[in-house]
Parts: C-alpha cells; structure tokens; sequence
C-alpha cells in the first residue's frame, strides 16, 4: 500500500489506522500536521484533508466512513 497521509488527531485516521491493522493491511503513515508532507499531498492529490489513502494509481480522501465503501472492494 502507499502511504496514508494522516494527522493523529483525526477521527477518520484513526478509524483507518485501527482498520488496516485489524485486517493486517500494511500502510505506512504521513503526517499532514508536518508542512512539507501536506505540500507534497497538495500536489500529489489535489488536497490537504485527512486522510488520503493511496492504493496503486488510486486516491481517496474524506472520513474514512466515506472511503471505506470504496477500499473495502480493493482489500477483499
């Protein structure tokens, strides 16, 4: 998996971290509280929100309750 730009203090991020651990999904964690992190989300994907999640070419953002209808197919 791709990195997970997160902020800690995000609910939805730590719904994902939670979730991807529970499943043994690995991940690894970016923090967008740090300025050159949230740079490179902004212009990698367009926004600074938390959390992105990055499978392959795919990107989503929003809550993880709003991304989780779309990577649950993907980690099937």
């Amino acid at each position: 998996m791709q990195p997970l730009p997160h902020s800690r203090s995000v609910k939805g991020c730590i719904n994902a971290t939670h979730e991807f651990n529970r499943k043994g999904i690995e991940f690894e964690e970016r923090n967008l509280t740090i300025p050159a992190v949230a740079d490179e989300a902004k212009a990698r994907y367009g926004v600074r929100v938390a959390p992105i999640t990055v499978v392959g070419e795919q990107f989503f953002y929003g809550t993880f309750e709003q991304q989780r209808p779309e990577l649950e197919p993907l980690f099937a």
